[in-house]
Formats: C-alpha cells, sequence, structure tokens
C-alpha cells in the first residue's frame, strides 16, 4: 500500500487532498499544527483504517515511521488575514518547514509536491501569466512575507532536485474554492458570500476591475493529483484561465444568493494584484488537464455549504477592517 504525508492536512486544500488519496487506495498520514486549520475538516476521517493524524509544527523536526511514498507540502497560511496577522510564522513555513520536509523526503526516498502559489507573480507585467514569467513582487511589502516564502520555496526545491537528484515536483496555485473554505479569512469567495448571508453590504476593494480567476476545488486537486504521478519536476500552473472582474463577480454573488445588498468601494490594499490569470498550457500538454466544472455550477455548491454554518460562525469577524490592516 501506498503511503503519503500530507501537510497542512486541516486546511482547505489539505482536507481535500486527504479524501482523494483515500479514495485512491492509498495510506494518508495527515499532518497540521492547527494554527489556520480546523479539525472538522477532517472529522469524517477520524476512524478511518488508512488513515492517521499527527499534530505537529513542520517548521520542528518531523519524523515518520516507516516508509514514505510521496509528500505533499500544504502547510502555509494562504490567506491575506493569516499570513498579514502570523508574518514570521508564514515566512518560516515556507523555509525551515520547506526545508524540514525535503529532507525527510531525501531520507525516505519519497516523491514530494511542494504547494507554490501564483502569488509568486506579484502584480503581474505578464498577462496571462505563464511559468517562464519571474514576477514582480515587492520584497519589502506587507504581501511579501508570503510570495517570498513561496518564491524561497520553490528555490530550495529545484536545489534539493539539482544537488540530491530528488524527486520534486512544484504546483503553483491559482485562486482555488469551494467547501471547506473559512468564512471570513479575507478572501473573495469567501467574503462575498459571508457579506450576503449576513445581510451586509459586498464590500469591493479599488475600482473593482482588477481580476480572478477562479478554479473549483475538485479541478484543482485533479491537476494536483496528475502532476504528483507525472515525470515533471518544474513549476506548473494549476488554475482556471476563465478571468472575471471582482466587480463582476460580486455582482455574480449577488444574482446567485438573491440578495438585495449593493456594492461598497474601499481603498485598494498595497500591492494587491490588479490582474490573476493562469496560462495553463503546460498544464494541458503534460498532464492533459485542464478545469471541468464552471463556476456556476462551483459557486452553488459552494453557496450551499456555506449556508449551512451556524449563526455563530457566520458572524464570526477575524478581522473587522481588512484594507487598513495591510496597509499597516
Amino acid at each position: 500500500m501506498k503511503r503519503v504525508l500530507v501537510t497542512g492536512a486541516a486546511g482547505f486544500l489539505g482536507s481535500h487532498l486527504c479524501d482523494r488519496f483515500i479514495k485512491e487506495g492509498f495510506y494518508v498520514i495527515g499532518m497540521d499544527n492547527y494554527i489556520t486549520g480546523d479539525k472538522k475538516n477532517l472529522a469524517h476521517l477520524a476512524n478511518h483504517p488508512r488513515f492517521e493524524f499527527i499534530k505537529h509544527d513542520v517548521t520542528e523536526f518531523v519524523e515518520i515511521e516507516g516508509n514514505l511514498d510521496y509528500i505533499l507540502h500544504f502547510a502555509s497560511p494562504a490567506s491575506p488575514i493569516d499570513y498579514l496577522k502570523i508574518p514570521i510564522q508564514t515566512l518560516k513555513v515556507g523555509s525551515l518547514g520547506t526545508h524540514n520536509l525535503l529532507g525527510l523526503a531525501k531520507a525516505k526516498d519519497a516523491r514530494i509536491l511542494i504547494a507554490s502559489t501564483s502569488e509568486v507573480y506579484g502584480d503581474p507585467l505578464v498577462h496571462p501569466q505563464t511559468e517562464d514569467y519571474y514576477g514582480n513582487v515587492n520584497t519589502i511589502g506587507p504581501r511579501g512575507v508570503y510570495d517570498e516564502a513561496k518564491r524561497f520555496q520553490e528555490s530550495i526545491t529545484m536545489a534539493y532536485h539539482r544537488f540530491h537528484g530528488l524527486e520534486t515536483r512544484i504546483v503553483r496555485i491559482f485562486n482555488t474554492y469551494g467547501p471547506r473554505m473559512r468564512l471570513n479569512d479575507g478572501r473573495v469567495i469567501p467574503a462575498f458570500i459571508g457579506q450576503a448571508l449576513r445581510g451586509e453590504d459586498l464590500t469591493v476593494f479599488g475600482d473593482g476591475l482588477q481580476t480572478r480567476s477562479f478554479c473549483y476545488v475538485d479541478d484543482q486537486v485533479e491537476g494536483i493529483y496528475r502532476l504528483l504521478l507525472s515525470d515533471y519536476a518544474y513549476p506548473v500552473n494549476i488554475g482556471n484561465p476563465h478571468e472575471i472582474t471582482i466587480k463582476d463577480f460580486a455582482e455574480e454573488i449577488i444574482r446567485l444568493t438573491g440578495t438585495k445588498q449593493k456594492i461598497v468601494y474601499k481603498d485598494l490594499p498595497q500591492n494587491d494584484p490588479l490582474q490573476r490569470q493562469p496560462d495553463i498550457s503546460l498544464a494541458k500538454k503534460i498532464l492533459n488537464w485542464e478545469p471541468k466544472i464552471d463556476r456556476a455550477e462551483g459557486m452553488k455548491i459552494t453557496y450551499n455549504y456555506f449556508k449551512t454554518l451556524t449563526k455563530e460562525e457566520l458572524f464570526k469577524s477575524e478581522h473587522k477592517d481588512f484594507a487598513q490592516h495591510i496597509k499597516k
């Protein structure tokens, strides 16, 4: 039986990856320190015979008994509110955590997939973004703690690949959504849906003409799974290339939820990317992958998930004024 370690297992993407590998017949070891993850995301696997959970911070030495075939490193704050509240931990998990897991992969002769992000492109000057674009990143800006953690993560991963001959994979993840997202984590989709469900006006930063491209979680997981099992060692964009402005998306949410709120505008946060759209030509070529679930279908599933949240969860605010927070 193949054994896989998933770090960040209690997070949004990590928990869906655990489900996928269980479905594929793997023995799954989930690891998380719950700094941003949620125990309820793994509750359904608690008694599964092919799942075990280890509470651990990967910035400390990581030891796993027995053999390992694969490691997926998804331990990292991923939302703006998280990495701006805990900037040092964000940098450490991208550097020390990645170093520890690369060392574990070397010791176990395991293949390791590193979760990178479209944020390595910063506020891009090339559109859409291809894997050979080096990016436009402010290293000392408020978002730099996340962007540079991920850029370093890619660099040290390629160093292990070239110097030690380690089997490595790097996925650059673009905006992903679906069930198990945290409602108030500062990302666009849960922020808009949360405001709609609470009867609040929808907050758009800037003029709303900045763009995003949203990929449903099942499509994202499929791309990650195919990349892990491929023979390609360099970064690959996995995301949905269908681009939409934030203003148009806010109007789409209002129609989806049937609410009567209006859109209100606030100042654009510092270094917030104005365009975000993946070029997925490489994923199509080497993985035979492209997203299958359109936004209307995926958003309906996601909205129905958020409607199941309790009133306490719905009205919990992780930060009252996100724009002011990231200007600090």
